[in-house]
C-alpha cells in the first residue's frame, strides 16, 4: 500500500525546496522516498526525480505546438497527463511494488486546483489503485502580515480543499522569515487556528481601499467560518523539529502512521532529537 504527499502551492511558496528537504529528511529516517515531478515548468530541480512529466511532455513543446502562453501551456500539459494516465501509473508501479514513499511535486498554477479538474481526476485514479495520499498545500507565511492577503489565502485554501476533496494539510511555509517582516496584528496562533475573523475584518476595513467592500469582506469571512475547514501548520524547512512536526500531521492525514509500521515511522521524534 503506497503512501505519499501531493505538494501544491502558489509560486514562491517553497514547494521545490520543501520536496528536496522532505525527501532528505525521510531518507535519513530510513523511509525509502522518491520525488515525482509533475510540474513541466520545473527545470533544473535541486532534487533527482524518479518520475518526471518532462519525459512525457514539456511546457515549451505545448506552447510551441499550440501557440499557447505559459498558463495555457501548463493547463494543456496537465490535461495531457490526465489523458495519458497509464504512462504515469506504469512509471510509479515499480516504486509502489517496492514500498517507496512518494512526494509528488505539482505545478504552482492555482487554477489547476480551483477551476480545473485534471489534478483531481489524476488523484482519484491513484486512490483507486490504493495509493494513500494527502495534499500538502504550502503558502508563504508573509501573507499573515496583511489582512487582505491572509483572507485571500484562506479563500484559496478553502477552494482548493473543496475542489480536490482529499486529506489536506495547509502549511505556512518560510515561518523563520516572518520576524523580518514586522510585527503581526495578532499572535501566530490566531493565524494558524484561523480564529474569529471579525478581528481580522476590522483591520481589513481600516484600509481605505478595502473599506469600500465592507459588506463583501464580511460575507467572505462568514463563508470561510461557516465551512470551518481551514487551519495551518507551520514550517521552517531547515529546522528538523519543524519538519518532524509537520510530518506527523501529514502521516496522520494520509494514514501512514496507522498503516505502515516501518522503521522511520515511530522513531520520527527520536531521530529529530539526534544531533546528526
Amino acid at each position: 500500500m503506497p503512501f505519499g504527499q501531493v505538494v501544491i502551492g502558489p509560486p514562491g511558496s517553497g514547494k521545490t525546496t520543501y520536496c528536496r528537504g522532505m525527501q532528505a529528511f525521510l531518507n535519513a529516517l530510513g523511509r525509502k522516498t522518491i520525488v515525482v515531478n509533475l510540474d513541466p515548468a520545473n527545470e533544473n530541480t535541486p532534487y533527482s526525480s524518479a518520475v518526471n512529466i518532462e519525459d512525457l511532455i514539456t511546457l515549451q513543446d505545448a506552447m510551441d505546438a499550440y501557440e499557447l502562453g505559459p498558463n495555457g501551456g501548463m493547463v494543456y500539459c496537465i490535461e495531457y497527463l490526465e489523458k495519458n494516465l497509464e504512462w504515469l501509473i506504469a512509471k510509479l508501479q515499480p516504486y509502489a511494488d517496492d514500498e517507496y514513499y512518494f512526494i509528488i511535486d505539482c505545478p504552482g498554477q492555482v487554477e489547476l486546483y480551483t477551476h480545473n479538474e485534471s489534478v483531481r481526476t489524476i488523484v482519484r485514479h491513484l486512490e483507486k489503485l490504493n495509493y494513500r495520499l494527502a495534499c500538502v498545500h504550502l503558502v508563504d507565511a508573509s501573507y499573515c502580515t496583511e489582512a487582505a492577503k491572509f483572507i485571500s489565502v484562506l479563500l484559496l485554501s478553502l477552494t482548493t480543499m473543496t475542489m480536490l476533496e482529499m486529506p489536506h494539510v495547509n502549511v505556512l511555509s518560510k515561518i523563520d522569515l516572518l520576524p523580518q517582516l514586522g510585527e503581526l496584528d495578532f499572535s501566530l496562533d490566531y493565524y494558524t487556528a484561523v480564529m474569529d475573523l471579525d478581528y481580522l475584518l476590522f483591520h481589513l476595513n481600516e484600509r481605505e481601499s478595502s473599506a469600500r467592500f465592507g459588506e463583501l469582506n464580511k460575507v467572505i469571512c462568514g463563508l470561510i467560518e461557516d465551512f470551518s475547514l481551514v487551519g495551518f501548520s507551520t514550517l521552517c524547512i531547515t529546522d528538523k523539529h519543524s519538519v518532524a512536526n509537520l510530518l506527523k500531521e501529514v502521516d496522520k492525514a494520509n494514514g501512514y502512521i496507522f498503516g505502515a509500521l516501518t522503521a522511520g515511522n515511530e522513531d520520527i521524534l527520536l531521530s529529530a532529537n539526534t544531533t546528526n
